[in-house]
């Protein structure tokens, strides 16, 4: 894989064997080579999970309090007074048979999808398809919920679904890099806290293996699972 000269300056300027402090492995990675846009900070973390077993599989969702940083398009598969409240409350497309035809024709614009339950009937067809794209809604995650309007303004604020991947890591974006490495340091805080706390009572031994923090064009960074 052919790297650019920025990735390939950034990378030198990180130790790849070095276990950093979380604030110093942000105060690095907002010093590294920028690319013209503003990236995603984001967050790998390898858990201690047999991701064969489906009662060690991790699934949610956490608000983080500085947010994402960015516009969060949100769909809303609701009808009468609730699908009134979800566009009150900034859903961007709410709708239901409609909506799902449309997400069947190909429609994938968005980021996070909300279900009211009696709307599972529409949505449950679309696992195919928002499954593998880790849109599909979760009570997990509390995207099937009878309060649509409260999910959707949790999103809009910077609430982050996460899930665990076929090789066991949880992946997420904790914020832009123009943010405070002390905001940044919140928000990796809060969803290393929370994740920390949703180990399944079968895993045995260490439940956070590793952490690694990049941009979403830049090198990574082993953080200290004890910080």
């Amino acid at each position: 894989m052919k790297r650019s000269r920025r990735y390939i300056e950034a990378v030198a300027q990180v130790d790849k064997e070095r276990v950093y402090e979380p604030a110093e492995a942000l105060d690095v990675l907002k010093s590294l080579p920028a690319p013209k846009f503003d990236e995603s900070v984001e967050v790998v973390l390898r858990l201690g999970i047999d991701p064969r077993k489906s009662d060690q599989l991790v699934r949610g969702a956490v608000s983080l309090p500085n947010g994402l940083g960015k516009q969060i398009t949100v769909v809303v598969f609701a009808e009468g007074d609730k699908a009134d409240a979800a566009r009150e409350a900034g859903a961007d497309h709410v709708g239901s048979a409609d909506l799902a035809a449309k997400i069947s024709g190909g429609w994938m614009d968005f980021d996070v999808v909300i279900t009211s339950p009696d709307m599972m009937k529409h949505v449950g067809k679309l696992g195919k398809i928002l499954g593998p794209q880790g849109k599909m809604p979760s009570p997990k995650s509390g995207t099937v919920t009878p309060e649509v309007a409260q999910a959707v303004s949790d999103f809009k604020a910077g609430k982050v679904e996460f899930r665990t991947d076929d090789g066991g890591n949880v992946h997420a974006a904790v914020g832009k890099r123009s943010f405070s490495t002390g905001a940044l340091a919140e928000n990796l805080k809060t969803f290393v806290d929370h994740v920390t706390g949703m180990r399944p009572a079968t895993v045995k031994g260490t439940f956070v293996r590793r952490i690694c923090v990049s941009t979403s064009m830049g090198p990574g960074l082993w953080v200290s699972p004890g910080s």
